[in-house]
């Protein structure tokens, strides 16, 4: 079983590591299910944030019981020292734990430092004194952001989105967290459900030895099919190197990478999905993006109030409006049908 050492913090998990944004869509009872399969075959690394509704909570309850046997981290998207503080108690409540082995900032604007004013890092630092967390991380979007806090030497690990559709940009901070000896986790491994080959996923990531990938992960298929490649890792090879080559050649320019910044939408845009609709009726079963509660809310399209407020919001600097608006043009083709979904 593959194992990552999360740089200096000395984190060894096994290189599975379990997303949970995707079980607050779920019951209690099938979060815990999946939770526990995962905990007990070998899965010890857990990610979560106080900004997915009920996720710590269903965490809490699968597996407080294996408290000393896991690691648990989580996020706060506090922006003052008082909110700070009012996050990380109610993460330990629900967590049903005294301690968060891996607390993150969570994707915020500016890289919190010592004396800026936020009081932000150091809310941080006290609430690691006083053993309420053990290690400070980051999470972000913004190239300009992580790059801040990997030269600043105050964070110990950088989660960032990293896949095999990632460019040189993302190249160059994964190297320079390896340099520095920061740990770095890769959200988004599979690009927001662009990447629907999770054996490619899994072999271009396991180049990286000191890159720990987490699976958002929902449905116990989903779970099972990261299960069988702990121990039949499958391996980058030619043939795998073409698939890839050829995903990065129908990605290449810009697409949104879902990973909603850009809401909420006054107008009521689900932005985050609708913008990269061409992309999901390629890459998923069309029947899903078909239905008349999709059609929906592509209709509301219609209603963009050109604001420029998800524009201003996107942290890869993408042109929302107008995505949403070739977006449309191209479903409005598929519902009449001039044009097939290949």
């Amino acid at each position: 079983m593959q194992q990552v050492i999360l740089g200096k913090t000395g984190i060894r998990v096994n290189k599975n590591g379990f997303g949970a944004l995707p079980i607050q869509r779920i019951s209690k009872k099938d979060a815990s299910t999946l939770l526990l399969k995962a905990y007990d075959n070998g899965i010890t690394f857990f990610d979560t944030a106080r900004f997915y509704t009920d996720s710590e909570e269903k965490l809490g309850e699968a597996l407080s019981f294996a408290r000393s046997h896991i690691i648990i981290a989580t996020k706060t998207g506090a922006v003052t020292a008082e909110g700070f503080q009012k996050d990380l108690e109610t993460s330990l409540r629900l967590l049903k734990t005294d301690y968060i082995d891996l607390y993150q900032f969570h994707n915020p604007a500016f890289c919190p430092k010592p004396e800026d004013g936020s009081g932000l890092y150091e809310a941080m630092c006290e609430a690691k004194k006083q053993g309420k967390i053990r290690h400070i991380g980051i999470t972000n979007h913004r190239l300009k952001v992580a790059w801040e806090a990997i030269d600043s030497g105050l964070y110990e690990t950088l989660q960032f989105p990293f896949s095999y559709l990632a460019a040189q940009s993302e190249l160059e901070l994964v190297e320079a967290c390896k340099r520095t000896d920061m740990g770095f986790i890769a959200m988004k491994a599979l690009s927001g459900g662009l990447i629907t080959n999770s054996k490619a996923a899994y072999a271009y990531l396991s180049q990286f030895e000191h890159v720990l990938p987490i699976w958002g992960i929902q449905r116990e298929n989903e779970l099972e099919e990261f299960l069988s490649y702990q121990q039949n890792p499958p391996k980058m090879n030619e043939e795998i190197l073409a698939f890839i080559q050829k995903e990065k050649e129908e990605l290449s320019g810009e697409f949104c990478r879902g990973c909603g910044y850009c809401m909420p939408c006054p107008a009521g845009i689900e932005i985050n999905n609708c913008a990269r609709m061409s992309l999901l009726l390629r890459r998923s079963p069309s029947q899903l993006q078909l239905t008349s509660e999709v059609q929906e809310k592509m209709k509301k399209i219609e209603n963009c109030l050109h604001c420029g407020q998800c524009k201003s919001r996107c942290p890869y600097g993408l042109d929302t409006p107008k995505l949403l608006e070739k977006n449309y043009r191209d479903y409005q083709e598929v519902l009449a049908g001039k044009t097939s979904v290949c």
